[in-house]
């Protein structure tokens, strides 16, 4: 424990759903949906303006789509995420070399190390709000900060700012803050943890330190019982590490014969990320970035990567995270190699005391075929029908689901062309005539598009059919930040 508030935590507000309505214009101030939108989906994030009818991360999207059936739902666009997470990172490096990512939109920071010469509780609130407002400028989205002497306590200090709020725990607070909060504040005790504890009548964190050290060694062991009762005490003297040099497991293979075939493409991804998994395992590693590497028939490598919320060695998670990562991927034209890797190397990995992995956010399934029903959010007249089907960032959907769906969305008899274009929910595309917009939902052949960008104003919707030669998949344009 230090004796100053010089660890810092950001993390940012509903981060792929802000990121989506500040690149929608339609979409801002509207229930915004990211996640798997197949019926076996998963939400990956929810807008405040979702949570507000039930909505939450981890939750499957068919019982969203009941709680909030006017929301926008969309398919993750992770190299948008990615490129605004690396804005995000640089202003934290900016203030200290020693910068600790959890994950794209989350990380720890040691005030301590930089040059700005933060030792006391004035500094650091004035670092934290001069980089809340450096986020804003730069990205247009708000990031909550915790500040406090320790690491576990900066953490559980943003999470009581949200949504965009700083809270700063002074040294010698701790216990009097965490005392009355659920003992689900602490890391590391999710709902089966929570539940045994329950069950021994323990709700809080004060009863956590009431019950002592021995109590809590009977009750979930001793490797556990010890650290969460150091945690109900304020205590936790973990540094903050910045990331090293990745090193990495993988495995490929080469195909004699270029694949053509989707379905048989996915399945051999999966059986990749499977293999990957037991060299990792083997190596005694866990690990936190999926990468999936493809080289096509022209030669060219594509690798696309996707980082969890924490390590990994659950096969079901990495099979998951390739899948969706192989979703982004044109694949026309056939595919010479595959391969699959994890990075970020851990000796541990980040799951509930007592649950096993539950591949919990970000799902990405195959695109559902009925029309989606984001068209609601943005006021827009949508598709005939629109009732779409069921979908954390680290939850996902079923493999077996992923490597079997295929077209169905009434384009069976199109060309085949058109077919392989999945027009999933949010994705962007551009128009010959009307230039960049993004997909607000599919169906039946034909696909509606609303035609905006990041700073525009709210723009027009048009329909056309799936295999219109004048619509194309884009890249994502960069956000507009907010000046001052």
């Amino acid at each position: 424990m230090r004796a100053a508030p010089t660890i810092l935590h950001l993390d940012m507000d509903a981060f792929y759903a802000s990121v989506e309505q500040a690149s929608k214009p339609s979409l801002r101030g509207k229930a915004v949906i990211v996640g798997g939108l197949g019926p076996r989906g998963v939400v990956a994030t929810a807008s405040y303006e979702a949570r507000r009818f039930g909505v939450h991360s981890a939750m499957p999207t068919a019982q969203a789509r009941r709680l909030c059936p006017n929301g926008a739902y969309l398919f993750p666009r992770f190299e948008l995420y990615r490129s605004v997470s690396d804005i995000v990172m640089a202003l934290l490096r900016e203030l200290s070399p020693l910068v600790e990512p959890l994950s794209l939109d989350e990380a720890f920071v040691d005030l301590e190390a930089g040059d700005g010469g933060v030792r006391d509780s004035r500094s650091a609130r004035e670092t934290g709000e001069r980089l809340r407002a450096d986020i804003l400028a730069a990205t247009g989205l708000t990031g909550s900060v915790g500040l406090a002497g320790s690491k576990m306590l900066a953490k559980v200090a943003s999470e009581e700012a949200k949504p965009d709020g700083l809270l700063l725990i002074e040294p010698g607070t701790e216990r009097e803050l965490l005392a009355p909060m659920s003992v689900r504040t602490l890391p590391g005790v999710g709902p089966a943890t929570g539940e045994h504890l329950r069950r021994a009548g323990i709700t809080t964190v004060g009863e956590l330190a009431e019950a002592g050290e021995d109590e809590l060694v009977r009750l979930i062991g001793r490797s556990h019982g010890v650290g969460l009762y150091r945690m109900a005490l304020g205590l936790d003297d973990r540094p903050v590490v910045a990331e090293r040099d990745a090193k990495s497991v993988s495995v490929e293979d080469t195909f004699d014969v270029d694949l053509h075939d989707r379905v048989r493409i996915r399945t051999e991804v999966q059986r990749l990320a499977d293999r990957c998994v037991r060299r990792l395992r083997g190596s005694g590693h866990s690990g936190r970035t999926i990468v999936l590497k493809v080289r096509r028939y022209d030669f060219s490598t594509l690798t696309r990567s996707e980082t969890l919320r924490g390590p990994t060695d659950d096969p079901a998670v990495v099979r998951e995270a390739a899948a969706r990562l192989l979703e982004a991927v044109d694949t026309t034209g056939g595919v010479r190699l595959l391969g699959v890797g994890v990075t970020g190397l851990a000796d541990y990995t980040q799951e509930d005391l007592f649950a096993q992995s539950q591949a919990a956010a970000a799902a990405a399934e195959a695109p559902e075929s009925a029309p989606d029903a984001s068209a609601g959010a943005g006021g827009a007249e949508g598709l005939p029908g629109a009732d779409g089907g069921g979908g954390p960032e680290g939850a996902q959907g079923a493999s077996e689901a992923v490597a079997g769906d295929g077209p169905t969305d009434g384009s069976a008899d199109l060309p085949e062309r058109a077919r392989e274009r999945h027009w999933a929910a949010g994705k962007d595309v551009r128009h010959a005539v009307y230039g960049p917009g993004w997909v607000q939902g599919s169906g039946i052949g034909r696909v509606t598009v609303r035609f905006e960008q990041p700073g525009s104003a709210p723009g027009r919707v048009r329909t056309f059919q799936v295999d219109d030669p004048d619509l194309e998949p884009s890249d994502p344009l960069p956000l507009v930040g907010r000046a001052g």
